[in-house]
């Protein structure tokens, strides 16, 4: 299983030109050991949906139903041990509390993050998949 970044899920969703052709591989390589979607996301996504950061094409409740309902998705909780995580990664890591939990829930399933979020891919206590 990998875990999808916030981004990386709505770019593969959308079909966005944005995901890079080394991510899709990736994604449709682990689509059947599963993709990880962290609940944190869908709060991201209805904040981005609600400032105008995002369009989507239908409303965000079916957008969600659609988008969670693709082959290989799973909805991955914020558990306890995640909080407790992502209050205390080890080494020096941003303060975003989305990102954080991200990291964390990557870090508790032993998963590889698909992101291209430059914070993520430099810091070493977690495993990041790059672009390229």
């Amino acid at each position: 299983m990998i875990v999808l970044d916030t981004h990386i899920f709505v770019w593969w969703n959308q079909n966005d030109p944005k995901l890079s052709s080394y991510h899709r591989e990736v994604i449709e390589k682990e689509r059947p050991n599963g993709l990880g979607v962290c609940t944190i996301s869908l709060i991201e996504i209805a904040r981005l949906v609600s400032g105008g950061r995002i369009i989507l094409p239908v409303s965000i409740q079916e957008w969600f139903e659609i988008a969670l309902a693709q082959e290989g998705v799973i909805l991955m909780p914020i558990t306890p041990a995640i909080a407790v995580d992502a209050q205390s990664l080890p080494g020096d890591f941003h303060k975003d509390p989305a990102d954080r939990i991200i990291v964390a829930t990557a870090r508790s399933s032993n998963c590889s993050i698909v992101t291209v979020d430059q914070k993520i891919l430099n810091y070493s206590d977690v495993n990041a998949i790059p672009p390229t």
